[in-house]
């Protein structure tokens, strides 16, 4: 009890701290500010006000990014590898640092560019697992997740008064961690492996009701990822459908009348008008569940741990960096996540840029 109110006292100081911290910089710099010439004072004022979010953008984004990249060209424990040779002893092959002599004396040459750390990320069978289910968790909850949001929005907006409990019921997952909708999907997909005991799991129980064997979901190898993505799935298909709906009401009476009198029927006005009319909605949609997907832990991490063929890089960036005390390859996994994200957000900055011409 003490330890929970002193992680309070600690928490409420903190905010405190933070909000008037804040307000004390604000207060002092503009204090500044105004007392230095006019043409001086008009020109730094602006970076009165964005100087604080700049910092801590430096501080807290650009800094670690930069020292991750870094890292990801170290050893295990963070220091400059040496550059390694073959050398044959005793008629063996052996892996050893290789050396210079430097002012008489013999030092070890350094691998300021050391590639083992992706070349694990590359090679290694469990980071192709972990690649290939990625792409798999990027393609099934980006495609099913916007579409089912994009369709159900549609839907819901012509329902009329049962909307609002429509939309609430849908959008309810959002308001769950994914920790907890793991552990509640975890008892849906409980298998009891005891004979002649009753099944508790929903989906167990479902299948064993109509007659079939129990099925271990999680350790089924053949479907285990596709009961992960379906977690995920369920939680996204609200948040999709309530940003999407927003925009289809935005989408003028005018132009659906219009579209209707030139004789179009409604799945023609949904391709034709609704979709390239919320396409920049769409995209931003689109971009934030792509990032949303790809570095998903929590499900993993809760359910399975990664074993059983479901790892995920983030995952497995975990687990070199807190298990196994791995700091570089764990940074390299980082950057491979940092990278495959970047021509998403392109495409994006890209499309946004074209409409606002």
């Amino acid at each position: 009890m003490r330890f929970h109110a002193n992680k309070l006292t600690l928490g409420v100081v903190a905010l405190g701290i933070g909000i008037f911290g804040v307000w004390l910089i604000f207060y002092f710099t503009n204090e500044l500010v105004e007392n230095l010439p006019e043409k001086i004072r008009d020109r730094l004022r602006p970076f009165v006000f964005v100087g604080p979010a700049v910092t801590l953008l430096v501080i807290f984004l650009v800094y670690p990014t930069i020292n991750t990249v870094i890292l990801s060209f170290r050893d295990d424990k963070g220091n400059i590898p040496c550059l390694r040779e073959t050398i044959i002893v005793n008629e063996r092959e052996r892996s050893v640092c290789k050396t210079e002599i430097v002012n008489g004396e013999t030092v070890e040459v350094k691998d300021y560019f050391y590639l083992g750390n992706y070349d694990y990320a590359i090679n290694n069978q469990t980071m192709r697992i972990a690649l290939r289910n990625n792409v798999l968790w990027v393609v099934l909850v980006v495609g099913v997740t916007v579409s089912l949001g994009l369709v159900i929005a549609v839907m819901v907006d012509r329902i009329g008064r049962w909307e609002s409990l429509a939309k609430s019921v849908i959008f309810l997952p959002m308001a769950i961690s994914a920790v907890g909708a793991s552990v509640i999907w975890g008892f849906m997909y409980f298998v009891e492996g005891k004979p002649n005991r009753p099944q508790i799991g929903l989906i167990n129980a479902i299948i064993v009701g109509t007659g079939n064997k129990p099925i271990d979901i999680l350790n089924d190898t053949s479907i285990n990822n596709y009961a992960l993505i379906l977690i995920m799935i369920w939680l996204l298909t609200g948040y999709c459908m309530v940003i999407l709906s927003a925009a289809v009401k935005g989408v003028p009476d005018e132009l659906l009348e219009a579209a209707r009198i030139d004789g179009a029927g409604e799945v023609r006005i949904f391709f034709s008008v609704i979709i390239p009319f919320i396409r920049g909605t769409l995209l931003v949609v689109i971009t934030t569940v792509f990032t949303m997907v790809l570095k998903v832990f929590d499900i993993v991490y809760t359910l399975t741990g990664g074993r059983r063929e479901t790892e995920v890089i983030a995952n497995r960036m975990f687990r070199s960096f807190f298990n196994e005390g791995d700091y570089g390859r764990g940074s390299a996994l980082a950057v491979i996540m940092l990278i495959a994200l970047l021509p998403i957000v392109f495409w994006n900055i890209r499309n946004l840029r074209k409409q606002k011409a």
